[in-house]
């Protein structure tokens, strides 16, 4: 079991879903985190938490598709807390045709998945560094390998958070930090979600996962150190050997049964 006595791990989007699920993880190891959201029920799930398991996770509040609340956030943390971890989990996506989809929609999905995250680390590296060991963990997208119609500018916005931290990853070799990338297929995150994969017939339905066994081999592979963490090897496997050409036709062709009726 970990225990970081009095330090802190800072999860992004964790009043639900994943998030929620990355939180209960780090507790069951005895750690405590500084949960984010983006309005009051974050601060009700923390505190189910702290009571079922003994921990000191506080909640902040943030709308991180705004840069001005992304920085405060950040210097909030930085004068209060030691970290030693942070999870960029936060993200939008969805599925529908981009004529139909309004700009606010596109903006807020390249905001939160791209430019948030880059932030974040940009602010709370400094923090970090001061761990004899501290980890940061990026959640990306199976959607990163494959260009696919229908999803907007979500495959792209997670292709850009796939080959940053690779990239960060390598720029800070040899620092106390280890930044590690995961790739989830298909998520149980909430219903409407699930009922949206499911659409997508018997491939989507295959490759779905639930959120808490997801939590748990994301934690303990980034306390490995471990560089990508995929969490389903099938679908891996499909976005490693199948030709671009091939792989976008199908995963358009799968995608648009969710939104033409």
């Amino acid at each position: 079991m970990v225990i970081i006595g009095g330090r802190y791990a800072v999860v992004t989007g964790a009043s639900r879903g994943l998030g929620k699920e990355l939180v209960i993880a780090l507790a069951q190891r005895g750690v405590s985190s500084i949960m984010i959201g983006t309005n009051e029920n974050v601060g009700i799930v923390c505190a189910e938490i702290n009571a079922r398991y003994g921990v000191r996770c506080v909640s902040l509040t943030a709308n991180l598709c705004q840069k001005e609340e992304v920085m405060a956030l950040a210097e909030k943390i930085n004068s209060q807390y030691e970290i030693f971890m942070l999870i960029n989990n936060a993200g939008m996506g969805g599925s529908r045709a981009f004529l139909e989809a309004d700009a606010d929609y596109i903006d807020r999905i390249i905001q939160l998945n791209a430019r948030a995250t880059a932030l974040l680390m940009h602010e709370l590296l400094p923090n970090l560094l001061k761990r004899e060991r501290a980890y940061i963990l990026n959640i990306g997208s199976m959607a990163a390998f494959t260009a696919t119609g229908y999803k907007t500018v979500y495959p792209a916005s997670k292709a850009f958070l796939k080959h940053f931290s690779y990239g960060m990853r390598e720029e800070f070799k040899g620092t106390p930090v280890s930044i590690s990338y995961a790739s989830p297929g298909a998520m149980a995150t909430n219903p409407e979600v699930t009922a949206r994969i499911e659409k997508q017939g018997f491939l989507g339905r295959f490759t779905l996962k639930t959120t808490e066994k997801i939590a748990h081999k994301c934690i303990r592979q980034t306390l490995r150190g471990k560089k990508h963490i995929i969490i389903n090897p099938l679908s891996y496997l499909f976005s490693a050997i199948t030709p671009g050409c091939i792989k976008n036709a199908i995963m358009t062709k799968i995608v648009k049964r969710e939104v033409v009726r």
